[in-house]
């Protein structure tokens, strides 16, 4: 069995703010990723604006006129990338440590084989978990993205209050 998976990467910190895991490589899942992530920001109090970007590649499960409404719907502007070009450093880096720490053999976020959709999702999660919260990512000061996260907004909140005394 072949598995997709879906991230939604903020790129301010690299954390993964939406994911799925999908058996076909439709836009559904895709979009499935794209509005947990808005959930989880909306839950967060930190909602998308309208102007936030979501960048792709030309991929034809990220340019259907479907995800683009799930992109409006989510405070998202698309942005798709030429190919053959680099603008999916991120993208790419964040997939080939997935697939180099949670994905192969012997990996420590594995459970056994990989033999159905399900087994890939329970892998994705514990490793997506893990990567938000206890990597630690040396562009960001050697700590993990949603504590760097968390500093970002609290400075934001701080600096905000103070503009308004």
């Amino acid at each position: 069995m072949f598995v997709y998976t879906a991230f939604a990467i903020d790129a301010y910190a690299g954390r993964i703010v939406g994911w799925t895991c999908s058996a076909g490589k439709s836009d559904a899942f895709v979009r499935r990723a794209i509005r947990r992530a808005a959930q989880l920001r909306i839950g967060e109090g930190n909602t998308m604006s309208g102007n936030t970007i979501h960048h792709s590649d030309a991929g034809s499960q990220y340019t259907s006129v479907r995800l683009g409404e799930t992109l409006a719907l989510s405070g998202l502007v698309p942005s798709i990338g030429s190919v053959g070009d680099f603008d999916n450093a991120l993208a790419e880096t964040t997939i080939g440590l997935y697939k180099n720490e949670a994905v192969r053999d012997d990996s420590p976020f594995r459970r056994g084989p990989l033999h159905r959709l399900a087994d890939v999702e329970l892998l994705t999660a514990d490793w997506v978990g893990w990567y938000n919260t206890d990597r630690l990512m040396h562009r960001l000061g050697r700590i993990p993205p949603i504590e760097y996260e968390a500093i970002h907004y609290a400075a934001t909140t701080a600096h905000s209050a103070a503009a308004h005394q």
